[in-house]
């Protein structure tokens, strides 16, 4: 009996077969297509009575290479790698749903799914309804006869509230409902959604499992049966991802877990330092005892990731002038980069929702995202505390 292998060993030893040349490292396979041997092997393939590269919009070696690490990591049979997270999330809903069917999703999410779940999938009269994200009885209250899918992120973006991935599972499989979950923010390595009863995990490669802020990228996993329906509509939609970037995501599996051991110690270290501020109305960090769900969190994620929610006191002045006044942190909208990262989401990433919207999923003007990055602390900190002078 061969003994488990662990997460690190997994994310750095899976990899796909060597060439002639014995590679060490897999190399990067740029080519458009792949030539067949016969016109019997040609037949055979595109039949899928055998299984081989055609073409890299279908699938790529160092796209599979990527894919089957992150099912290792997550605990599903099968996946397929997308051009960004975006194009997964689509992807992972529209695949499945059509007209007449209804999705239930968390009120707290990505500005883009958001606007994907509100403004896109109703043109093809697909409906939708949002739960409180921390209202577990309403979840099954609102599941109807046509409800095809739950969708959730857990945590939130951006104000890292969590979701009971055991109860959802539940209530899922008791309505026969695809449960769909963003495991952006937590990755593989804190959370698996799977193993509490998710059918689909879909990612944004581009944040945390880069983790360098270098490429876009997105993943899609989930059962063999479900997963096959994902690939004939990505299969002839197109939104793959670039042999390229299946390359580096795949080595950057590798350092993944050691990366996320820093980010987090970097985050709960900064989080508990900002509830010392008296500039600061709030913090919010999943491992954090104030965080209403605190204990949910310590049952559900193995540490509390590297996000950073807080608000300023003095609001939407306030929160320019600390983002204006920031010396190291970078203003951008991406996240999960080796560089701490400041974002106000309510004028950015979340600014196409209207004030009541916003305000539903706690975003006011003064809050503030920082995705810690593995700088060393000292110097996270005294960048975040002379810009907080300058706020107050």
């Amino acid at each position: 009996m061969k003994p488990k292998k662990n997460f690190e060993t997994l994310a750095v030893r899976t990899q796909t077969s060597r060439s002639s040349q014995r590679e060490h490292s897999v190399p990067i396979y740029t080519t458009s297509s792949f030539v067949f041997n016969d016109a019997e092997q040609a037949r055979a393939m595109f039949a899928n009575e055998i299984e081989g590269n055609i073409y890299s919009r279908f699938s790529n070696p160092n796209n599979d290479e990527f894919v089957q690490k992150l099912c290792l990591l997550e605990g599903t049979e099968d996946g397929i790698a997308t051009a960004s997270g975006m194009a997964a999330m689509f992807c992972s809903m529209a695949a499945f749903l059509q007209k007449g069917d209804h999705i239930l999703a968390s009120r707290a999410l990505f500005g883009s799914t958001h606007q994907v779940i509100t403004q896109i999938l109703p043109k093809w009269g697909i409906d939708y309804s949002y739960v409180d994200i921390g209202d577990n009885g309403a979840w099954e209250k609102e599941i109807r006869k046509e409800t095809k899918m739950i969708f959730a992120e857990t945590p939130s973006n951006p104000g890292l509230d969590l979701i009971d991935l055991g109860y959802l599972g539940e209530i899922a499989s008791k309505h026969g409902i695809i449960l769909n979950i963003d495991n952006c923010f937590a990755t593989p390595y804190l959370q698996t959604p799977a193993s509490f009863g998710a059918h689909i995990i879909t990612h944004s490669a581009t944040k945390f499992i880069d983790g360098q802020g270098r490429v876009l990228g997105g993943a899609i996993l989930g059962s063999r049966d479900l997963i096959e329906k994902v690939r004939f509509f990505a299969r002839h939609t197109g939104p793959a991802m670039s042999p390229f970037h299946g390359w580096i995501l795949s080595k950057s599996l590798e350092t993944l877990a050691v990366r996320m051991e820093k980010h987090c110690e970097n985050a709960l270290k900064l989080a508990q330092w900002l509830e010392t501020q008296q500039g600061v109305q709030w913090v919010k960090y999943p491992f954090l005892p104030s965080h209403s769900q605190h204990k949910l969190a310590l049952k559900q994620m193995r540490l509390g990731g590297g996000m950073v929610t807080f608000e300023i006191k003095s609001g939407l002045e306030g929160g320019r002038k600390f983002l204006n006044n920031l010396k190291m942190l970078s203003l951008t909208a991406n996240l999960g980069d080796t560089r701490s990262i400041a974002t106000h989401p309510a004028s950015t990433t979340h600014s196409k929702l209207s004030k009541e919207e916003k305000l539903s999923t706690g975003i006011s003007d003064g809050l503030i995202r920082i995705s810690t990055g593995l700088e060393h602390l000292d110097d996270i900190i005294s960048d975040v505390e002379q810009a907080l002078a300058a706020a107050i």
